[in-house]
């Protein structure tokens, strides 16, 4: 799958440390399960409910509960494609704010 390089965008919501960490994690797969997703960013349950709760209520987010074979439903996170494209904007307009001006990567 191509995704075209969005115009770079501050993007505030997205730029607190754990939510940044969070959407870049999200970027990168389909969806990850919220256990999953807890685990590998080494947080508590409450702040990841928290933070999640934060970047759905903008839309950058879906939350979805599966049933499972055993055991309770579990909670699984995607990226919406403005959540996916806010997160792209914020990363280019970082991008511009670190490089040098006149060096390109082209």
């Amino acid at each position: 799958m191509s995704w075209e390089t969005p115009a770079p965008r501050f993007d505030d919501l997205i730029h607190a440390p754990t939510r940044l960490r969070i959407t870049a994690a999200l970027a990168t797969a389909t969806d990850l399960e919220f256990s999953a997703l807890e685990d590998a960013l080494g947080i508590s349950t409450s702040l990841l409910s928290k933070q999640l709760k934060l970047l759905a209520d903008a839309g950058y987010l879906t939350l979805e509960k599966r049933p499972q074979p055993f055991g309770r439903p579990r909670t699984w996170i995607q990226l919406t494609s403005a959540g996916r494209t806010a997160y792209l904007g914020h990363v280019q307009a970082l991008r511009q704010l670190t490089e040098p001006e006149g060096v390109s990567d082209e």
